[in-house]
């Protein structure tokens, strides 16, 4: 539920006084601290996970997108080595930025960005904490990884908060509501809403390139995830557009002609697959992106990926 305009709901008692329903004030979404004390009991947490391959050591820490990537990475590790993660190192955070909203009512979330010891030297590790209540914990519902250079500068009030989007926000190019689907179904039929990219007009030359090969056939399905902690949400940024996250699902269905085998070479699948592939095998893939939604203003209203950060969810052979 994002919300850009002040709402407060009045209510008579039958004293005849006014009460006032906190959770639709406008508020900080977070304070300071409660944002800096989420992201330290997420590191803890997720450093825990990682090094042990146990899903159960941050469970209660992550949600939605990030929930299904994480999972799919600590069970495919638990499987292959069993006393944890031979190559773990602790992922450690510098330079924090936290980018903290005014809305009403639940969910209430907050945008942190920093500088990491992985990845890629130049890139700014996004992340998304959400709650549904205040006895709720904090839980990263989004992960992703932005160069440093193309981190937008959102939009702060005097006091220094960040403005959401509506999902149906009319000053935007796509309305946030409608990211994943468009999505999806530009990677099915090509338009002229996503500029090009890699995940973009690249992924649909490497599918055309792909969809057949010497006794194996491929198809792709593609999904748009919505609801709950997937649901798209944004901030707005100084050029009057939006910094937006949202989440799909992608299967890649591999169909092998009478007398050909189809391949598993990687671990990671074999260690989440069911069946066997005998004559098909479906791999799942769930993904959140982070993309800048021009203002519907704008010269170029082409919405642009800033990062795609996606994992191994599950394998099937039949």
């Amino acid at each position: 539920m994002l919300v850009t305009t002040a709402v407060t709901a009045l209510s008579l008692t039958a004293s005849g006084c006014v009460v006032v329903r906190g959770d639709l004030e406008i508020v900080a979404t977070a304070t300071p601290s409660e944002a800096a004390g989420a992201l330290k009991d997420f590191t803890t947490a997720y450093n825990a996970a990682d090094k042990a391959y146990d899903q159960s050591l941050d469970a209660d820490r992550v949600t939605g997108a990030l929930a299904d990537i994480d999972g799919g990475k600590l069970r495919s590790g638990a499987k292959i080595n069993p006393s944890g993660n031979p190559e773990h190192v602790p992922l450690e955070l510098t330079d924090v930025k936290y980018t903290i909203p005014e809305k009403a009512a639940w969910p209430r979330w907050f945008v942190a960005d920093a500088a990491a010891n992985k990845g890629n030297s130049g890139g700014r590790w996004v992340f998304v904490f959400t709650r549904d209540g205040l006895d709720d914990l904090w839980e990263v519902s989004f992960l992703t990884i932005v160069a440093a250079d193309e981190m937008p500068e959102f939009q702060k009030d005097e006091d220094g908060f960040a403005q959401v989007v509506t999902p149906d926000d009319p000053a935007l190019a796509v309305a946030p509501a409608q990211l994943p689907d468009r999505y999806v179904t530009y990677l099915r039929e090509d338009s002229a809403v996503f500029a090009d990219g890699v995940y973009t007009s690249e992924e649909r030359a490497e599918r055309r390139q792909n969809a057949e090969r010497p006794g194996i056939v491929r198809q792709y399905i593609d999904e748009p995830l919505t609801n709950g902690d997937y649901a798209p949400i944004g901030l707005r940024t100084t050029d009057g557009g939006a910094m937006v996250f949202f989440t799909t699902r992608h299967y890649q269905k591999q169909t092998a002609a009478q007398g050909v085998d189809i391949p598993v070479n990687d671990a990671a699948v074999k260690a989440l697959m069911t069946g066997e592939p005998k004559e098909s095998l479906t791999l799942e893939f769930v993904s959140n992106q982070a993309v800048l939604d021009p203002a519907k203003t704008a010269a170029d209203r082409q919405v642009k990926f800033l990062s795609q950060v996606g994992g191994l969810t599950g394998a099937k052979g039949e």
